[in-house]
């Protein structure tokens, strides 16, 4: 991603070394002068996230020692994103403690890519811009031959991120009523509000963990006559069976983005990457020169 971006803005990598010593300790060298420049950071939340983090943490602080001038966190996936609320007892909120070290490391602000809540931004105490990757997403799928097609929530919650992708496709949105039921936790989708008999039905959202959840919406939306079933979402984790799931769902294709690089040696047949290293790039020539990330957010 780092050496992506760098090529769309024409410049090198600033070279660096990360060495793990015999005691699991970490040392982390900048191999070049970085005295009074504008250092932006990229660093990926993938498995292993807690060593990625630290790594983030202490290149952060051997750029603030080298005497940097602004330090920008560049997180295309935001850390611990989705521990942003206190709703167990004794628990971390620990969305909220990834933003106080990355103050405390010396970084200036973060730059990130459609949190999973709104609420984040505001748990730091330096500036954050955050990118949507919808319209990339959006042009994507404008060029699969949609027929007759119409946009599905997956349930009422979701229904406002959903109305975003049909009010940019020009497209009809469809709500699925999910129920739980008294004595347990699963939720079961009881009804469809909307049109999706014999229409190529959309399906969206933030994130994709396991999957279990969002292909079960695409079968029944199968069931329910859907004719062609596409998906898609900003950041594809991917644990565990997900990406076989996709492959043994009725999903068409599956459009996603590189937030999170694809886990090595699974099936991926229809999984489509989209890359956010244009959206990244505009972005951080915009703070570089001062200049207004809102125009550019995707």
């Amino acid at each position: 991603m780092a050496e992506e971006i760098s090529n769309q803005l024409d410049i090198s990598p600033t070279r660096r070394t990360i060495v793990r010593a015999s005691n699991d300790n970490i040392k982390v060298k900048i191999e070049e002068s970085v005295r009074e420049d504008d250092v932006f950071v990229v660093q990926t939340s993938s498995p292993p996230v807690n060593d990625h983090l630290i790594e983030l943490l202490m290149l952060i602080d051997a750029l603030k020692y080298a005497s940097a001038r602004r330090i920008t966190a560049v997180l295309p996936y935001y850390p611990y994103v989705r521990s942003d609320k206190k709703d167990e007892p004794r628990i971390s909120i620990s969305a909220r403690l990834v933003a106080d070290l990355l103050q405390a490391a010396g970084a200036d602000r973060i730059l990130t890519i459609t949190l999973h809540s709104p609420q984040i931004v505001a748990f730091s105490r330096i500036p954050v811009d955050q990118l949507w990757a919808t319209g990339l997403i959006c042009d994507f799928m404008r060029r699969q031959n949609l027929g007759k097609a119409v946009v599905v929530s997956p349930d009422v919650g979701s229904a406002d991120e959903a109305g975003t992708y049909a009010r940019r496709l020009d497209l009809p949105l469809a709500i699925m009523d999910k129920r739980r039921h008294a004595d347990d936790e699963k939720a079961e989708i009881q009804n469809i509000i909307g049109d999706i008999d014999g229409r190529d039905a959309l399906l969206f959202d933030d994130e994709v963990l396991t999957g279990g959840s969002m292909m079960e919406a695409i079968r029944i939306l199968k069931d329910k006559g859907a004719r062609r079933i596409l998906a898609g979402c900003t950041h594809g984790i991917f644990s565990g069976q997900a990406l076989q799931r996709i492959d043994d769902s009725p999903v068409e294709v599956f459009a996603t983005t590189n937030t999170i690089p694809l886990p090595t040696g699974k099936p991926r047949e229809k999984i489509e990457v989209l890359s956010v290293a244009r959206l990244l790039s505009d972005s951080i020539k915009a703070i570089h020169h001062g200049e207004s990330v809102s125009r550019i957010v995707g």
